[in-house]
């Protein structure tokens, strides 16, 4: 049995797009990812709009094809090439692997109460044997969730979004998983509710010894929460570090820019942000070389013909720059 519950080598995902009269062209979602998401770990992945990180997370809930590579699932009790289960394989890892949506709005049926929203996972995986098991199940998990009796008898509609989400989160939980993406569960809501959602998950983690992918665009909401992040540029990870060492340690200049441009709340501190240029590029027509170099204010012409391979810095730090070790030292300089 090894530490890590998810670990992925050389992963990739691939769409086929256009055809018809149009040649037929690849899409690279996720491009060649190696991570290793320990047990019982929050696993943070950050990274702008576009750059694979909600690919990734079905790619690991076999929500999705994997083109290449190779992701393992292995919890101690079952061990599972998710790129190759069998459907009763799949069956089972339904049950130990579940999915926090973005949109606690859209991801709940209004035509039900939120006591057969949650009992519905229970009823389809065949997971109790009547209704007064399904019914104690239920009761448990939502208190779990903060949510009594009386909202059980209630539809979505009369709920705010903070609670809505907390129902969301109980019908992903009520299957015991041991495995929950979280996929920006928390960017539709307000900043207060988000907090109040965020301390749920992290006490839910400690409780039933949990495992976390959470994908997030907001750094700050991944520094309270997470305990390593992997930031994603087109496809690629770039830098993978502990959270604590990320945020005082950047080494790859993509994530300095994104830390650089995390607000303050000093209304006299200076406009420190670092604005990257032009958009990021299609992943049908990914640069040659190091994907970020169009938009690296420190590229050299190593960047534009060679990728650079994820290489550690230091213990659990790892970056994919060719300049890295030169930047590094410059600026502690």
């Amino acid at each position: 049995m090894t530490d890590s519950l998810i670990s992925t080598k050389d992963l990739a995902v691939e769409f086929n797009i256009g055809g018809g009269l149009f040649k037929s062209k690849i899409l690279k979602a996720v491009d060649g990812i190696s991570i290793d998401i320990p047990r019982g770990s929050f696993f943070g992945v950050v990274g702008e709009s576009g750059s694979g990180k909600t690919t990734l997370g079905r790619a690991l809930l076999n929500a999705t094809k994997i083109a290449r590579g190779s992701a393992v699932y292995d919890d101690g009790d079952v061990r599972y090439d998710i790129a190759k289960m069998t459907a009763a394989e799949l069956k089972d890892y339904r049950k130990r692997a579940q999915l926090i949506f973005q949109d606690p709005y859209a991801a709940l049926s209004p035509r039900m109460t939120v006591r057969d929203i949650i009992a519905e996972p229970l009823e389809v995986m065949g997971l109790t044997s009547g209704r007064e098991e399904t019914d104690k199940v239920v009761r448990e998990i939502a208190a779990k969730c903060r949510l009594n009796l009386e909202h059980l008898r209630r539809f979505p509609h009369a709920f705010s979004g903070g609670q809505r989400q907390r129902i969301s989160i109980a019908r992903a939980l009520v299957s015991k998983p041991q495995f929950i993406v979280a996929d920006e569960s928390v960017a539709a809501l307000d900043v207060s509710i988000q907090a109040d959602v965020l301390n749920l998950l992290k006490s839910i983690q400690v409780d039933m010894g949990l495992t976390f992918l959470f994908i997030s665009h907001d750094l700050s909401v991944v520094a309270h929460t997470c305990d390593h992040v992997a930031v994603m540029y087109l496809g690629r990870i770039v830098e993978s570090a502990p959270t604590k060492d990320l945020f005082n340690n950047t080494r790859h200049p993509y994530t300095k820019a994104l830390f650089s441009a995390i607000p303050s709340l000093d209304p006299d501190a200076e406009d420190s942000a670092q604005r990257l240029q032009g958009e990021i590029p299609s992943p049908t027509n990914q640069p040659s070389g190091c994907t970020f170099h169009t938009r690296c204010p420190h590229a050299a012409d190593i960047c534009k013909s060679e990728v650079p391979k994820l290489e550690t810095c230091e213990e659990g730090h790892s970056v994919s720059c060719h300049r890295w070790k030169e930047l590094f030292e410059t600026a502690a300089l």
